[in-house]
C-alpha cells in the first residue's frame, strides 16, 4: 500500500460509524505522592496519599477512543452499573465523542473498573472491580434487542469479550450466538481474551497466547489457519514485533510491524490495530491492507 492508497482510506473514516460491543471498564488511576506517606493510627500501616486523580475509559472504551482518534465515529453498547463509576465512565466516553445512548446501566451490576495506583511512575499492585456471577436474563435480552436494532445501521461491528470469568462480562454464550447470526454480511471483527476460538462466522483478531489457548497447537501459522476455516472470514494473530499474520483465502501473510525505537511500552496496542483493522476494512481496504493500517495504529500507541 502506498501513501496516495492510505490517505484515499483515511479520508473515508470521518464517514463511517462502528459499534462497539462488549466489556467496558473504567480506568482509574490514582497518583500517589510517597513524600505525603503517612501511618494509621489504627492499624499501624502505610496510607498511601493520592494527589491526583485520573479517569479514562478501558477495554471496549480503549477501542472507542481509538476509533474517535481515528477520526471515525462510535457507538458504544455495553452493561454498567447503577454507581459512580458507571456515572465516571459514561461521562469519560462522552467526552471523547462516543454515542453512549444504548449503554445498559443495571442495580444488580458492578461498573467494571480497573483501579491502577501510580508511585514514582510506577503502577502498584491493581484493584480489580468486575461481576463474577452470570449476566441476569432480562440483561442479555436488552443487550441482544440493542444489537438487532444497531448492527444494520452501522458500518460495521466490533466485539470486546475483556472479561475473564465466562458469561459473567457482555459477550455471552447467548449474545455470542447472535453476533454470529447477524454476522452475515456484515463486517464484525471479534476479540476475545479467553474465548476467541469460540465465536463463529466473525472476522477474529487475537495475540499469540489467545489463539493458542483456542486451538491447542504450538504453531502461530496452524493456529490462524484453524480460526480462519471454522470462522470462513479473515482471521488475523499479532505477534508483537513481528507484525501481524493475516490468514484468508489466499493463505498466510505476514505484514512487517512499523519499526519503533526508544523505551516501549505495548499496552493498547492490540487495542488500536482492532480499531484501525476494522475502520479500514469498513473504508474498503482489504485484510492485508487494513493489517498495514492497525501495524501503523499500534507504532503510534
Amino acid at each position: 500500500m502506498n501513501t496516495s492508497q492510505l490517505e484515499t482510506l483515511l479520508a473515508r473514516f470521518p464517514a463511517l460509524t462502528l459499534l462497539v460491543v462488549g466489556d467496558y471498564f473504567l480506568d482509574l488511576y490514582l497518583e500517589i505522592d510517597a513524600a505525603l506517606a503517612e501511618t494509621s493510627l489504627e492499624t499501624g500501616l502505610e496510607v498511601h496519599q493520592v494527589v491526583r486523580v485520573r479517569r479514562a475509559p478501558g477495554a471496549a472504551g480503549t477501542v472507542t477512543s481509538n476509533l474517535r482518534a481515528l477520526g471515525a465515529n462510535a457507538i458504544a453498547l455495553g452493561v454498567i452499573g447503577a454507581d459512580g463509576n458507571g456515572y465516571e465512565l459514561t461521562r469519560a466516553l462522552a467526552a471523547t465523542g462516543v454515542d453512549i445512548a444504548p449503554m445498559i446501566k443495571s442495580r444488580e451490576r458492578f461498573t467494571p473498573t480497573y483501579a491502577k495506583p501510580l508511585r514514582d511512575g510506577r503502577e502498584l499492585n491493581r484493584i480489580d472491580i468486575k461481576n463474577r456471577a452470570p449476566l441476569p436474563r432480562e440483561i442479555e435480552d436488552a443487550v441482544t434487542a440493542q444489537l438487532r436494532d444497531l448492527a444494520p445501521r452501522v458500518s460495521g461491528v466490533i466485539v470486546v469479550d475483556q472479561v475473564q470469568e465466562a458469561n459473567c462480562g457482555v459477550i455471552t454464550d447467548r449474545v455470542r450466538d447472535e453476533i454470529a447470526a447477524l454476522a452475515r454480511g456484515r463486517i464484525v471483527v471479534a476479540e476475545s481474551r479467553e474465548r476467541i476460538g469460540l465465536f463463529r462466522g466473525v472476522i477474529v483478531q487475537a495475540n499469540a497466547r489467545e489463539a493458542r489457548g483456542a486451538i491447542g497447537l504450538e504453531s502461530i501459522e496452524a493456529c490462524g489457519a484453524a480460526l480462519y476455516r471454522q470462522n470462513n472470514r479473515p482471521a488475523i494473530i499479532t505477534v508483537g514485533a513481528e507484525g501481524i499474520l493475516v490468514f484468508d483465502a489466499a493463505g498466510a501473510t505476514r505484514i512487517a510491524a512499523a519499526a519503533v525505537r526508544g523505551p516501549l511500552d505495548t499496552v493498547g496496542a492490540g487495542d488500536s490495530v482492532v480499531a484501525a483493522f476494522a475502520a479500514a476494512l469498513c473504508a474498503g481496504a482489504r485484510p492485508r491492507a487494513a493489517a498495514e493500517i492497525g501495524n501503523l495504529a499500534a507504532a503510534v500507541t
